[in-house]
């Protein structure tokens, strides 16, 4: 049974009080530590709390990179639910009990996660499905306790872990991503939606969904015979070439993201399959998602990249970025261009691209440049994929089938922007405008040989503008005319020439006199004019 709000709340401070997140802080708790103690404490606060630390190492946009890091080793380890309240659900969703619904159910569960069950089982038509049911009263459960953390925060009852933002906002933040994950009905529309995008892929299979058994709550789709993607093992019994599997996951990441604005947003080994000789996804649990122009602006960055246009990509950034403060454009240009001298003398092969986008927005964000969120998501993505590649095919680079991918598509959709009849009557307009500059050209000459040609120039302020010109140049001449008088007196008082006072020629120190004083009189008149 689940604690009351009152005793959950003490629960939820006792244990991250222990785990040196308490209003005093144990002097044994060091800062190093605390990522792992974080952990540590979610595992023991139960099911919700690693579901929210599962979601919170997704999101490098709330959290430092320590605690991504270590949060992403939650594992769910989760008793499994009663079937009778699993079918009390069941029933309650759709008016009719599992065992109505089902030719086949077996009772015990496939997988126990946090927040849901994965069941086998089989229809009337004899088709083999799963049905993922979420656990009973979960979404209740996880509000609950995401809304005492926030009071917790609020009342200054536990240290404040490193959030980028306020922890707060961060569990605001959390209560949207987790209320979007447990509504099952998302997850079957984004299947329907990579389905949709991936229709023409020969090489991808998208699981198919039995929409009457599909609700908020529950969702069951079509069960998939096949093995993870990462067993080695049987992609050589089976005789796959693993450089060319290795190539259309590649691809098949490539294309969410740069024509699709829509990206597997979970894409570890345990959701992608090898199935009928196609990659299988599944799990649509979380989709990251691009707006157009965000896409584009990522194809217009990658475009810069393989060109190595450093003032392209700037300007990419800039366009895609919230600007935090001011912006040094200069050491902008000299951090990107820094990144691009070394990644220059570096073969593709040997470079990871989500470490290149990483170090690219750390750049930006360092010249207070805020990227997306979104793009957070789309880096984790990148690093997972790009952990597969590296099992299946330690020689592949997914940056290495990037630059070609993205020149190449960049091309297809330049020529796809073209509209013929536009270009056709544009065409005609300018050959016909050529035509006529011989006939033009003459009709000007004969004019003006004529004398009936005139060229009338409107100068705003000519006459202040005139007085300015004159003053400086009076300027300079008399500069001129000191400059000749000091090395003139120089040149007398070196030549030892002339009436002298003391053996020293009078002739020169007058010279100096004079120079002097008319340098002075220079220096005043600029002062005075405000123009020093």
């Amino acid at each position: 049974m689940y604690l009351n709000s009152v005793q959950r709340f003490k629960e939820i401070i006792k244990i991250l009080a222990f785990y040196g997140f308490g209003h005093i802080v144990d002097s044994k708790f060091n800062e190093d530590k605390a990522p792992e103690n974080l952990r540590k404490a979610f595992e023991e606060l139960g099911p919700t709390f690693i579901k929210i630390g599962q979601i919170l190492s997704t999101r490098p946009d709330i959290l430092s990179e320590p605690y991504i890091k270590e949060l992403s080793k939650l594992q769910d380890s989760v008793p499994e639910d009663n079937y009778n309240d699993i079918n009390k659900i069941f029933f309650e969703e759709f008016n009719i009990s599992i065992e109505d619904a089902f030719l086949y159910f077996d009772k015990k569960p496939l997988a126990s996660a946090s927040i849901s069950q994965v069941y086998s089982a089989k229809l009337h038509n004899n088709e083999e499905v799963i049905v993922k049911i979420q656990r009973p009263e979960i979404k209740e459960k996880m509000n609950m306790d995401l809304a005492i953390l926030k009071k917790i925060f609020t009342l200054g009852k536990i240290k404040t872990f490193d959030t980028l933002i306020d922890p707060k906002d961060a569990i605001d933040e959390l209560m949207n991503a987790t209320n979007l994950e447990l509504d099952f009905t998302n997850e079957k529309e984004n299947i329907k939606k990579f389905k949709y995008f991936n229709k023409n892929l020969k090489c991808i299979y998208i699981p198919n969904t039995i929409d009457k058994y599909c609700s908020s709550k529950i969702i069951t789709m079509e069960k998939i015979h096949g093995f993870k993607i990462t067993d080695t093992k049987s992609l050589d019994e089976l005789k796959y070439n693993k450089k060319d599997v290795a190539h259309k996951l590649a691809i098949s990441i490539l294309k969410q993201i740069f024509e699709d604005g829509f990206f597997h947003g979970d894409p570890h080994p345990g959701n992608i399959f090898i199935y009928k000789g196609k990659l299988c996804y599944i799990d649509f649990g979380i989709m990251g998602t691009l707006t157009s122009d965000l896409k584009n602006y990522l194809n217009e960055a990658m475009f810069a990249v393989a060109f190595k246009d450093v003032d392209k990509l700037i300007s990419v950034l800039l366009s895609i970025g919230i600007k935090k403060g001011h912006i040094n454009k200069n050491n902008l240009f000299e951090d990107i261009n820094y990144l691009f001298d070394i990644y220059l003398s570096t073969p593709l092969k040997n470079i990871k691209m989500s470490t290149m986008l990483q170090e690219i927005f750390q750049c930006a964000n360092n010249n207070n440049i805020s990227l997306p969120k979104e793009l957070t998501m789309l880096i984790r993505s990148l690093i997972i994929i790009e952990g597969i590649l590296e099992k299946i095919d330690p020689n592949i680079q997914i940056l290495d089938i990037a630059i070609p991918y993205v020149k190449n598509n960049n091309k297809i959709n330049l020529f796809k922007n073209i509209d013929l009849d536009e270009l056709i009557l544009n065409s005609y307009k300018t050959a016909e405008d050529l035509s006529k500059i011989p006939t033009k050209t003459i009709q000007l000459l004969n004019s003006i040989l004529n004398g009936r040609s005139k060229i009338q120039l409107n100068v705003n302020n000519l006459d202040r503008s005139i007085n300015e010109l004159n003053r400086m140049i009076n300027r300079i001449v008399f500069a001129l005319i000191i400059s000749s008088m000091i090395i003139g007196s120089s040149f007398i008082l070196n030549s030892n020439i002339g009436p002298k006072f003391y053996d020293i020629s009078i002739i020169g120190i007058l010279g100096y006199l004079i120079a002097a004083f008319m340098g002075f009189w220079l220096l005043i008149s600029i002062i005075k004019s405000g123009k020093l």
